[in-house]
């Protein structure tokens, strides 16, 4: 039985309540929305055609050549439509981010626009979106509490932009521009935090949220059978190991190396060494794509009301679990078992033990079967995360981040926005600190640090409330899984998810969508309400 207190019984009716839970009478968030009227496609096509053929004819009269004149067409559709249906591009945002790194290097052919690529789905949506809130008078910021923490953290960053970032500024160079820096820093560290507001208005109902698990669930069971096919390329000699590489790249993954999808791999057999980087651009990227995909999995596996959809969880968190062994991170095979056995603690019930022997004996089948038909990959993980827990305990390497962090910490401001952000390299010097508070620390000091736990705290301390709401179990599962990945992300201390993608999208994501879940079940009360009039004998 889970020691979460006020875990709901399972009903027939969805929204019957439960005795054993204590119904708030205020929700975390109450705010209707009508969704916007269609507009004529096929005028705004014809609309933006028009533009971007003008654009290409000015572009050809200037020598431009055909591959730019082609990219500059599709990112000014891409953004005319993102901008005119917001919701579409945010759908179209979350099915690019698994393939950003397979479409960056084998399309894009590692140009820094196909890098931003996601961007151009999501700013433009978000700029559409704000405008419509804003005609309809509608909340920006959900819920309500968010407002000040946010207001503190954005203060304090914009003060260190323009008093740290912009006295650095005197100093720079061509190679070195610690004011760009400074704006790309301010963009990893908030610029995704809107993304609550959009995922809130995003998922209307209980329907949308079923397709968004679902979507998920497509997304990681293609994504992780790429990753397989990568796997079996590269122990098969397929693709070419890190033999022949300088010997500082022997045991690096490296992009001359990449294979079938993804970007940056190593493999390099006579040392034990293997490093996929799946269909993102490394494997870090990777990792946490795997440990985000544990918890969809999971919540399609437990909580969707279609058997196949839960079956197809079932399926995709096998995967998950298959790649994490196979992939050679060692993060993904400590974290995805040990974050199954937590959600099947956290969500377990006594009229869900058939779900749960299924997913206890489907992972122990995994390992026994994968120790049997390939045992070298088992004992090489293992002897992999045994020697790297040896040369670095984690306890050891939090300390030494933490002590060089503070060590070169200057002032209550830090050292500037970006400073110890690895993707603003390109616009400068950074520094690398592989721990995020400790990052944050050497970044923004102090009080930035202090702000930002002001703002995940009161973000973990609503999502608390807001799935305590919930008196539907299959949206009572939903809630605390999605809790539990807020919560862990939050307050992770070792390396930085936050500053990566997938996991810097889908956190503020899916903060956004734990806060409409009590919506949702007062919109499924709303629509039985006629029913109990209609037949109180059922009740």
């Amino acid at each position: 039985m889970s020691h979460f207190q006020h875990q709901p019984q399972p009903s027939e009716h969805h929204s019957q309540l439960d005795s054993s839970v204590t119904p708030c009478d205020h929700p975390v968030i109450a705010v209707d929305f009508t969704p916007p009227k269609k507009s004529n496609f096929g005028q705004i096509l014809a609309l933006v055609g028009a533009v971007v053929l003008l654009i290409d004819l000015l572009l050809f009269a200037n020598g431009a050549s055909g591959t730019l004149i082609l990219l500059s067409s599709i990112a000014l559709v891409i953004l005319a439509l993102s901008f005119q249906y917001p919701r579409l591009a945010l759908w179209a945002f979350l099915i690019y981010l698994p393939f950003t790194g397979t479409i960056a290097y084998w399309i894009g052919n590692d140009h820094f626009l196909f890098h931003l690529a996601k961007d151009g789905f999501y700013i433009p949506a978000l700029i559409g979106l704000i405008i419509e809130l804003t005609r309809k008078k509608l909340p920006l910021i959900v819920p309500p509490q968010l407002k000040i923490p946010l207001l503190i953290l954005f203060s304090i960053a914009l003060v260190t932009l323009f008093a740290v970032n912009g006295v650095q500024q005197r100093h720079a160079t061509i190679d070195n521009q610690p004011f760009l820096v400074g704006i790309f820093g301010l963009k990893v560290l908030m610029g995704y935090i809107p993304l609550i507001t959009c995922a809130y208005y995003l998922i209307e109902d209980r329907k949308t949220l079923h397709f968004l698990t679902r979507l998920q669930v497509i997304l990681i069971l293609i994504s992780c059978s790429l990753g397989l096919i990568q796997f079996i390329l590269v122990i098969t000699g397929y693709c070419p190991d890190n033999s022949g590489l300088p010997e500082h790249l022997l045991l690096r993954a490296n992009v001359q190396r990449k294979c079938f999808v993804g970007g940056s791999l190593g493999y390099f057999p006579s040392e034990n060494f293997i490093r996929l980087p799946g269909t993102f651009v490394a494997p870090w990227h990777w990792t946490w794509f795997l440990v985000s995909s544990t918890f969809f999995s999971f919540a399609t596996a437990f909580s969707d009301p279609k058997f196949q959809w839960r079956l197809t969880g079932l399926v995709g968190l096998s995967l998950v679990m298959l790649n994490a062994i196979v992939c050679g991170q060692r993060t993904a095979l400590l974290a995805v078992p040990a974050l199954v056995v937590l959600l099947l603690v956290a969500t377990s019930h006594i009229s869900r033990w058939k779900r749960i022997l299924v997913i206890i004996v489907g992972m122990v089948a995994l390992i026994l079967a994968t120790s049997v038909l390939a045992p070298e990959v088992i004992s090489e993980r293992i002897d992999s995360f045994v020697g790297r827990w040896n040369a670095d305990p984690p306890v050891a390497f939090l300390k030494k981040q933490t002590k060089l962090s503070l060590n070169a910490h200057r002032g209550f401001l830090g050292n500037g926005l970006g400073q110890a952000t690895t993707a603003a390299r390109g616009l400068g010097e950074t520094r690398l600190i592989e721990a995020y508070y400790p990052k944050l620390y050497y970044e923004i000091g102090p009080l930035g640090v202090a702000a930002f736990l002001f703002v995940v705290t009161t973000i973990t301390i609503l999502g608390f409330k807001a799935y305590h709401q919930l008196m539907d179990y299959s949206l009572w599962g939903y809630g605390i899984i999605f809790w539990i990945f807020i919560a862990l992300i939050s307050y992770n201390p070792y390396w930085y998810p936050l500053d990566t993608d997938p996991v810097a999208v889908y956190y503020w994501f899916l903060i956004g969508v734990l806060f409409k879940l009590p919506k949702i079940q007062q919109q499924e009360q709303q629509k039985e309400q006629p029913e109990e009039s209609l037949h109180p004998e059922k009740f």
